[in-house]
């Protein structure tokens, strides 16, 4: 660990590692229009707007969950909100950022 690291804690690129070894599940909260468009593969797809419906879909999954978006703004309020509910869950911000980090 370095020692940035140890001031600053993990940096994302780290934590998308670490959940990913986790087989963390990939969720685009974005909108339906968003997703059919593009997305990552495998993702797992639940709008913003529906998570705090959906809690109990998620928890099921039994699997740490990594969130993302277009910019990451949505993505950190899903995250917030998943937290808040007891799901292990990290923010992976925008999809394009989060796609780099994957490959």
């Amino acid at each position: 660990m370095g020692f940035l690291t140890k001031l600053f804690g993990s940096n994302k690129t780290d934590d998308i590692k670490m959940y990913l070894r986790k087989e963390a599940v990939l969720l685009d909260v974005r909108t339906k229009s968003e997703y059919d468009n593009a997305h990552l593969k495998d993702a797992l797809h639940i709008p913003l707007q529906e998570i705090k419906g959906r809690i109990n879909d998620i928890k099921q999954l039994n699997k740490p969950v990594i969130a993302y978006c277009q910019s990451g703004m949505r993505s950190r309020s899903a995250t917030k909100i998943l937290k808040s509910a007891g799901i292990d869950a990290i923010n992976g911000g925008g999809m394009l950022d989060l796609k780099q980090e994957l490959n």
